[in-house]
């Protein structure tokens, strides 16, 4: 899953280790973006973990049902109109700008223009 929001863009999984431990694992590439959740959302993430050859440089595991809980809260603390404008708000216009190339990559979906 991906996640984009107002603290940050991340990717959460469940790796081969987490399914017995009953964790997943979030991973960002912005070591600020998970630290953020953690001390807004997710408070139960484990050490961060940096590789610096991996596709994403930061990881993290969390127990899956505290995971959970903090993407209901994120979705509970919307109350902006505009999602990039948001961004630029808390991020900057640099973060925005490049959430805003997403944004026009995948208008392609809607418009017909995906392969």
């Amino acid at each position: 899953m991906w996640l984009m929001t107002t603290v940050g863009f991340f990717s959460v999984v469940e790796k081969p280790w987490d399914r017995d431990a009953g964790t997943l694992t979030v991973r960002s590439r912005v070591r600020a973006d998970l630290d953020t959740l953690r001390s807004k959302y997710l408070p139960e993430l484990g050490e961060i973990q940096e590789d610096p050859q991996a596709d994403y440089r930061y990881r993290a595991q969390v127990p899956r049902d505290a995971f959970s809980q903090a993407a209901a809260r994120l979705a509970a603390d919307i109350d902006y109109d505009n999602f990039k404008n948001e961004i630029a708000r808390q991020q900057g216009k640099a973060r925005a700008s490049l959430y805003g190339e997403v944004w026009t990559v995948l208008n392609r979906l809607q418009s017909g223009k995906a392969g």
